[in-house]
């Protein structure tokens, strides 16, 4: 199978970087469109006190997810290779991030999902869980799953 729409799904992570260094090599081997996505999710949100505010959290939130995508475009740039960003707002009750990640890149149409893992074992990955994992399990199509160091 050829490869012609590589979805990247970032987090600002030294894994993710080494995730985008492998869509890079990649989308250009193959002339590919390529496809990065950062997710910020607003159900991070749902146990803040009363008075904090909501508003300016979410923009300062929204604000490091563009940051993360801005960073990345800047490494895409040199590789002279087509590309897109998109930041996306996962709302309370709308899924986990894993699904949302899948169903951007079915919508997209991805032919290729890529994504890093922190490889977390015990105790703190049953806690965080694993988005990577997550995603393996429930995609339709076929995931580059980076490991990091």
């Amino acid at each position: 199978m050829t490869y012609k729409h590589i979805m990247i799904a970032v987090d600002g992570s030294n894994t993710s970087d080494l995730a985008v260094h492998e869509a890079i090599k990649l989308t250009k081997a193959l002339k590919a469109r390529l496809r990065i996505i950062h997710i910020v999710d607003e159900t991070i949100f749902n146990y803040i006190d009363e008075y904090v505010d909501f508003d300016t959290l979410w923009d300062g939130y929204k604000k490091v997810g563009h940051d993360v995508l801005n960073k990345v475009s800047e490494k895409v740039k040199q590789a002279q290779i087509e590309y897109e960003t998109t930041l996306i707002e996962l709302k309370p009750g709308k899924g986990r991030i894993a699904e949302k990640i899948v169903a951007e890149a079915q919508a997209w149409p991805a032919d290729l999902l890529i994504i890093g893992s922190h490889g977390r074992r015990g105790f703190s990955r049953l806690i965080l869980g694993s988005v990577a994992e997550n995603v393996l399990r429930i995609s339709t199509m076929p995931v580059l799953l980076v490991r990091g160091q």
